[in-house]
This record gives C-alpha cells, structure tokens and sequence, in this order.
C-alpha cells in the first residue's frame, strides 16, 4: 500500500493542471491514466477535429479562390491520407506533452492502468493498492451507442473512430443533427463525401434558437449536404456495399442509404467501473457522478471534475472545474460551478458563438426582454471575407437592461462572443457597454450596434 496525499484519477483537461497545482504545494500526488494522455479534448474531441476542420475550410476557400480573383492550375481535391497525418502529429504532440509534464512534476507518481475503489480512501491500479486523503475523478465520457435494431450487425463510427479514417467516405449517414454531427458532416462534404444528416428532432441543433436552426440548415442545404428531419423508429441494416437506416420521416423515403455509418447521438460518463459503490459515491440517473455545487460528491474525500459530473461538458468548463476546486483547497475560496454562465461554440462554417439565456430559457424565466439583431451581410469584416453568411442577435432584460445572452452566428462568432463575457457575468447595463470602444473591422465592433435598435422578445 502506497499512501498520497492526493490521488487525481484521469487526464484529461482538470486532472493535469490540479496535479501541478498540489504538487508543487509540496503534496504527493498519484496521477492515475488507463488510456491517452489529456482526455478527450486532446486525442478525440477538440484537437483532431479542429485540425480537421482547419483542412476542411483551406479546401472550401481553395474552391471558391475565384470569388477572390485568385486563379489555381487545377481543382483542389482532399488527400485524407496527408489530413489525417497533420492531425495525428498534432494530437500525439499534444498528449506526449501532457504525459511528460505529468512525468516531470515533483512530489508525483504517475500509474498507467485501470483505477477502482476498494474503499472511501483507496483505489485498486493493477497490483497495488493505493490511499489517499483526498481523490479527483476526471474520467470523462464516451460516445453513446444507441440500441437499435441491427446495430450491431454494421459497422459503424464514433467520433473516435472518425479520427482514424484514411478516405473520403463515398456517402456518409450522420445519425444526429447537433454539435458533434454538424461539425462532422460539413467537413467530410467538403472533403468530398455525399453526407446525409439524420435528426429525429424537428430542427437541427434543437437545443438552439429555431432561427440559429433554420439558419445553420439552410448553409448546410447549400453545401449539398441533405437533411432529414423528424427521424423515427431508427433501424439499421447491412446491404451490399454499404448499408441502410430505416426511418419514419413525414417526407422523403422510408430507408437511407450510404457507405458509411457515423453515430454522433450523445455521450455517456466513464463511470461504470470505477466501483464507485465501494467508496459510498452516487451517480444520477444517466449515470454522472453526483456532486454539490463545490463539486464535492457524496464522499466527502472525493471530488468529481469535467465530463463525468455531468455540468458542462466542455474542455473549458472542465478546466473551470479544476479552478474551483483547487482554488477552494488551497485558498478557501469557496467558488461554485453554479456561478459560472454558459458560454461555448459550434464549429461549423461560419461558427456558432453562444453565451448567456436562449431565447426559450429567457421565456421561461418571465424576464421581460428586448432583442437586436443585424445580419452579417451588414457587418464589414464579413463583406471583405465573402463570407457573409449568419447574423449577430443579443437579448437584453428591459428594466434592468442587462445583457441576457447572445447567439453569434457568422465569421468570427466563436471569438467575438467572448467580449460579451465580462458584461454578462458584471450585468453591465448594454447602454454601458455601448460606450466601450473595440478595433475596426471586426465582427466584435458591431455588437454594441446590435443593441441601437431592439425590440420585444
């Protein structure tokens, strides 16, 4: 039995940055790791995709190089083999850099392997038997595997597997119309897929505004990419040369078919064989470890960080997660991840930038608001790109005049959003946040335009 101080179960993007932090407080830390280095952001999620989507945007302006007076000798064409490369260099520097700072950090062990509880204080990695006063779950999630009739009969992708394929799928069926299939299925259109995305809400990314949906839909549409909405009574089943997924849609054909299959329908925790029974620790009822508004779960010794606690699933609120509880251990800081405001993007072309209340959640509240909104055709860092697609909206409450949220959809969204941040979380009046002067061109100038001319929600 080896006895810690601390013992930080996974890596992903809370677990290595808290290990540096009690460490060099001079505690001694285990870092445990089954797997990657850096979670999913770094070997599945963010870092593979974003590479991607990176080669994915160099070919879509390479094809319109005319639109910009540029000429080129021939058609650009995707050469999978040289995208996957790049991005498999840049996700193996990525991990290798995680594990040797874990390696080299002072007062730290690092384990590879399985860790399980075999009490409130003690984890089981292969052979050894560790203790420790305190423990940090940052397991993370896996994509969700649905079980539908014939899945198990045809292969089919994840957005881990999807990172491994060499060739442009022929035709590729995206079975789920939001964050991870959007992103997936305009980059393999662009690489020179047929694409089908598959929905069984009644809009694309139903999570958003109907208008945010409609929007994103229609320069999906453009691309070539078709959509079928309303999917129902979902079934899989193998044919020759590819296969089909049988759907009750109230239009179109009753099965889809295609070469390729993706599964982009959700993610489930990384917490069915940690033996969390053994350590008194709950889970809800889809399976994310339960925790207080610290983080702290129902063990007290035991803290649950990033995608396994089921409160962001996102790199940087897990991140955040890391900062409250370290910054609560070492400074009795008492932070919560209540305090924090949803903020986050979708990475299509043009992205999505998100902050704040949608327009259903302010509904819902019964906060009387006020809306401004300008299409990007009206914002003049989008004119000289060409890339014009979108519109910039905020919502603001009317008697308080703080801003509620915002929903950025266009080139540069996904940064330009970020100046809305300290207004939302100060609740700066909008008429103060007007007065504030930002660089031209840029799409972030425009957002106290936005607010010249509002009007009920």
């Amino acid at each position: 039995m080896t006895t810690f101080d601390a013992a930080i179960v996974g890596t992903g993007q809370a677990g290595p940055s808290l290990a540096a932090r009690l460490s060099a407080l001079g505690m001694k830390v285990a870092v445990i790791e089954r797997h990657k280095f850096g979670g999913t952001c770094v070997n599945d999620g963010c870092t593979p995709t974003k590479a991607m989507v990176a080669s994915a945007y160099a070919i879509h302006v390479a094809r319109r190089a005319a639109d910009y007076g540029v000429v080129l000798a021939g058609a650009p064409r995707a050469d999978m083999k040289r995208i996957k490369a790049r991005k498999d260099a840049i996700v193996r520097s990525s991990s290798e850099s995680v594990e040797s700072w874990m390696r080299g950090l002072p007062n730290a062990q690092v384990y590879r392997g399985q860790a399980r509880f075999t009490g409130r204080n003690a984890l089981q990695v292969n052979d050894e038997l560790i203790t420790a006063e305190r423990i940090f779950l940052d397991v993370g999630g896996r994509p969700r595997i649905p079980n539908w009739s014939g899945i198990a009969s045809v292969p089919y992708l994840t957005n881990v597997s999807m990172m491994q394929l060499d060739h442009v799928p022929e035709h590729l069926i995206v079975i789920g119309g939001s964050y991870v299939g959007l992103e997936f299925a305009q980059m393999m259109r662009r690489f020179g897929s047929r694409v089908t995305v598959i929905e069984m809400s009644s809009r694309l990314v139903p999570r958003e505004d109907e208008d945010v949906s409609l929007c994103i839909q229609e320069f999906l549409c453009a691309e070539g990419i078709g959509v079928r909405l309303n999917a129902e009574c979902l079934s899989v089943q193998s044919e020759t040369g590819g296969l089909s997924v049988g759907l009750k849609c109230s239009e179109g054909p009753i099965r889809e078919y295609g070469t390729e299959l993706l599964l982009a329908v959700g993610r489930v925790p990384n917490t069915d064989d940690l033996g969390l029974d053994a350590a008194g620790i709950k889970l809800d009822d889809h399976g994310y470890i339960q925790v207080d508004q610290f983080l702290r779960t129902t063990n007290p010794s035991v803290w649950a960080l990033g995608d396994c606690n089921g409160k962001g699933a996102f790199t940087h609120t897990a991140y955040n997660d890391y900062e409250i509880v370290a910054d609560n251990l070492t400074a009795h800081a008492a932070r919560r991840y209540t305090d924090r405001i949803p903020v986050y993007a979708l990475y299509t072309d043009p992205p999505l930038g998100r902050i704040g209340m949608s327009e259903a959640e302010i509904r819902r509240s019964g906060i009387t608001a006020l809306v401004g909104r300008r299409p990007m055709t009206r914002v003049a860092r989008a004119v000289e790109k060409g890339e014009t697609q979108g519109f910039l909206k905020i919502h603001v409450a009317q008697d308080s005049k703080r801003i509620l949220g915002a929903a950025l959809l266009g080139t540069g969204a996904d940064e330009a959003v970020q100046s809305l941040i300290d207004a939302v979380y100060s609740k700066v009046p909008y008429t103060e946040f007007q007065h504030h002067v930002r660089i031209h061109p840029t799409v972030s100038e425009l957002l106290p335009t936005v607010l010249e001319h509002l009007a009920p929600l």
